[in-house]
């Protein structure tokens, strides 16, 4: 299979992709997220152009888009932990449940239909957004945390539906979060550190997955993961993440709540309209 494009297309291609990396960058800092839902629809339409079969094209968007998170996630991490944001025992607890929860997620979108993960993705970003636009303080769980049980369990499920959403975690960590009793910008500087458990063992499952599937793949790709996409928008998104951690701290958590809440109101839109 032969796989390529021309001059005009490559160059709007190109300014799209690096336009979506300091936009991810920002909105890692930002919301504690790594960029997925802008990442995704850019490269799938990259991989469109390319002539990518069906049969892997979205694999490989989903695993790109992991592997681009990896550093984007880690840079955010560092920058929120430098202001001493991070709640490290949520972090350490959420881990091993976490990590678990991306392996099995993984093992199920091999067989899943793709409109499952899409209705996944409206049902949370949607319903997550609506809490966060109406602002209801009496909807949060009050007090400490859960139990050591309950918390393990609740980190599974950040990691099986993130697999599932192809993002980083935060937009369900960061509501989960806050219903616990952690303020909005504890809950984004945590799920910075969350999308590093979840980008790393995800983009290395979807590698290995595309291993048998090489003569379908275009070049430069290990696996289910293209080199070319992530040198592209890899860089960007590492440079814009402390920008967005720097004003996730400026504004106040009123504000935050809203701007994140219309972020989710729009991805989640975005997903409503591709299934019509």
């Amino acid at each position: 299979m032969t796989f390529g494009f021309s001059a005009e297309q490559i160059i709007p291609l190109a300014g799209a992709l690096l336009l979506a990396g300091g936009v991810t960058g920002i909105l890692a800092g930002l919301f504690g997220v790594g960029g997925g839902a802008i990442i995704v629809p850019i490269l799938y339409q990259v991989f469109v152009v390319l002539d990518v079969p069906e049969e892997v094209r979205m694999p490989l968007t989903v695993g790109t888009s992991l592997a681009i998170i990896i550093p984007t996630s880690i840079r955010s991490f560092l920058a929120h932990r430098a202001k001493g944001a991070v709640d490290m025992y949520v972090l350490r607890l959420w881990a091993l449940p976490c990590f678990l929860g991306v392996a099995g997620g993984s093992a199920l979108a091999a067989f899943a239909p793709s409109w499952l993960f899409k209705i996944v993705f409206i049902v949370i970003a949607g319903g997550n957004s609506v809490a966060l636009l109406i602002g209801r303080n009496d909807w949060r769980m009050t007090g400490e945390l859960l139990s050591l049980w309950p918390m393990r369990l609740i980190g599974f499920l950040i990691g099986i539906l993130s697999s599932l959403m192809g993002i980083s975690g935060g937009m369900l960590s960061n509501v989960a979060l806050m219903m616990l009793g952690r303020t909005i910008h504890q809950a984004v500087a945590t799920s910075s550190g969350l999308g590093v458990v979840i980008s790393i063992p995800g983009a290395v499952g979807y590698a290995l997955a595309g291993l048998p599937k090489v003569n379908l793949l275009p070049p430069f790709s290990l696996g289910l993961v293209s080199l070319l996409g992530f040198a592209l928008l890899a860089p960007l998104s590492i440079m814009f993440a402390p920008a967005g951690a720097r004003l996730a701290h400026a504004i106040s958590r009123r504000q935050l709540e809203i701007a994140y809440g219309i972020y989710l109101f729009v991805v989640a839109g975005r997903f409503v309209v591709n299934l019509l």
